[in-house]
């Protein structure tokens, strides 16, 4: 629409733009258009459009041949507006429309419609907390496209050595890549806001050849480094003697450096050089047993695979007080299904362990808590298992839960119905083990919760 007749439209509706909410309204339709285009809507994709505003984007992002959209809008009025104008979007099931703050909004009820691409004109003072949260590790966004703040974009994007290059910078670019697509003048908007603003695309970055950290130590490290942007870190990091030396020595770097010298994978490697590092344990020794699940002989982890020696393996499916199901992600530096969904825990059964000491075991490693556990399937080695015999156990245990570095990236509980419907519609997320027991258990889970219960 043309901004004359996004004025009257506005005004139709009793609606004067708050500075509050910052509310500048895009009215140039071929940018609105471009902006869809570069987020590449597909035909099984989510769209999630924060900020829609008077539909400018909204538009078309409903003639695109996604599957489902919804819309998160924080002013009530136009929240309404949007209802009633699309109504019939919204009756045949394909459209949502969210009366809420973006950064704040239900990230796990978007999960189960296909992949998230996330779009939106955001406000100025809310952009950094909207991104935050949708890039945060227990958000369903692979993709975002946004108008932001030239500023914040520059920041974003920056690189090392340059002014804008901060904090923000370092903690986004661990999990993802910035693009700057376009610069958006003023009067592209109505109210016309002082500044430039720009279009960025924001996409999950390979984690091939990234130093793995702990997410915390890696956080907690990087704040301390940008705390004072004048100071040299060597002054800045609280650090044992002589290990700031060491380390910037062995990267080129001089002890005088400051944060804004320090690469986004020189601050992982620095943080994983100080704090303990997650992954697989290639040297732990399992079980190797035979067709009847007997014992035979004992030999490392990496030998079992490579050779594919049939083994042992526990699964754990813990619910809550609920009824729900809690799902962790894998870690994105795993050796096998990477960034994929899988029950509650699972591991390798080590050498001398019972299932049931490894379900415990595996329990209190990945997801930080410990609860009464009772079997509920057994299956034996195939390749679709890995060759390993693998036992199921249930639990009930409401967290909170702490996440192994390296193993696990996030977890969440979830409704059944969401996780049935989601594994139906976007397989590639999960493990082929979660799907065998999904397929199998996932219309019995009262008869498992009443299993862990009553045993």
């Amino acid at each position: 629409m043309s901004k004359a007749e996004l004025r009257a439209r506005l005004d139709q509706i009793g609606v004067r733009p708050s500075k509050m909410l910052g509310q500048n309204f895009l009215f140039d339709s071929n940018l609105a258009k471009a902006i869809i285009a570069d987020l590449e809507p597909g035909e099984g994709d989510h769209l999630v459009e924060v900020g829609p505003g008077m539909g400018a984007l909204t538009t078309h992002i409903l003639a695109s041949p996604a599957q489902r959209v919804t819309l998160i809008e924080r002013d009530h009025r136009l929240a309404a507006e949007m209802k009633e104008r699309y109504s019939a979007e919204i009756a045949s099931g394909r459209l949502e429309v969210r009366q809420g703050d973006g950064a704040k909004t239900d990230l796990l009820s978007l999960f189960g419609d296909g992949p998230v691409k996330m779009v939106g004109n955001l406000p100025y003072s809310a952009s950094t907390a909207i991104i935050s949260h949708f890039t945060a590790a227990c958000s369903p966004a692979c993709r975002l496209v946004l108008m932001v703040q030239r500023e914040v974009a520059e920041r974003l994007a920056a690189t090392p050595g340059h002014k804008d290059y901060a904090a923000l910078t370092v903690h986004l670019g661990r999990r993802w890549s910035v693009r700057k697509l376009r610069i958006v003048p003023p009067d592209v908007f109505w109210p016309r806001p002082a500044v430039e603003s720009a279009v960025i695309e924001i996409s999950k970055r390979s984690v091939e050849g990234l130093p793995n950290p702990d997410p915390e130590g890696f956080s907690l490290i990087v704040r301390q480094g940008f705390s004072s942007r004048r100071k040299q870190l060597r002054s800045l990091l609280k650090l044992p003697v002589g290990v700031w030396e060491e380390w910037s020595a062995g990267k080129g770097h001089p002890v005088t450096a400051r944060a804004e010298d320090l690469s986004v994978d020189e601050w992982a490697d620095l943080a994983l050089h100080v704090t303990p590092e997650g992954h697989d344990h290639p040297h732990e020794m399992c079980d190797v047993v035979d067709s009847e699940d007997r014992v035979l002989e004992s030999r490392l982890r990496t030998e079992v695979h490579v050779n594919n020696l049939p083994h042992r393996a526990v699964h754990l499916w813990i619910f809550n007080s609920r009824g729900e199901l809690f799902l962790q992600k894998r870690s994105p530096w795993k050796i096998n299904h990477p960034d994929e969904w899988c029950s509650s825990a699972a591991g390798h059964v080590d050498s001398g362990e019972t299932y049931e000491e490894a379900g415990h075991r595996e329990m209190r490693e990945e997801i930080g808590v410990d609860c009464h556990l009772v079997k509920f399937w057994k299956v034996g080695p195939t390749e679709e298992t890995g060759f390993e015999f693998v036992e199921y156990l249930v639990g009930v245990c409401d967290g909170p839960f702490r996440f192994a570095p390296g193993e696990v990236e996030t977890g969440a509980f979830f409704p059944i119905e969401q996780i049935r419907r989601w594994v139906e519609r976007s397989p590639r997320e999960f493990t082929p083990l979660f799907k065998m027991a999904a397929a199998k258990f996932l219309g019995e889970t009262e008869r498992l919760i009443k299993m862990a219960h009553v045993s």
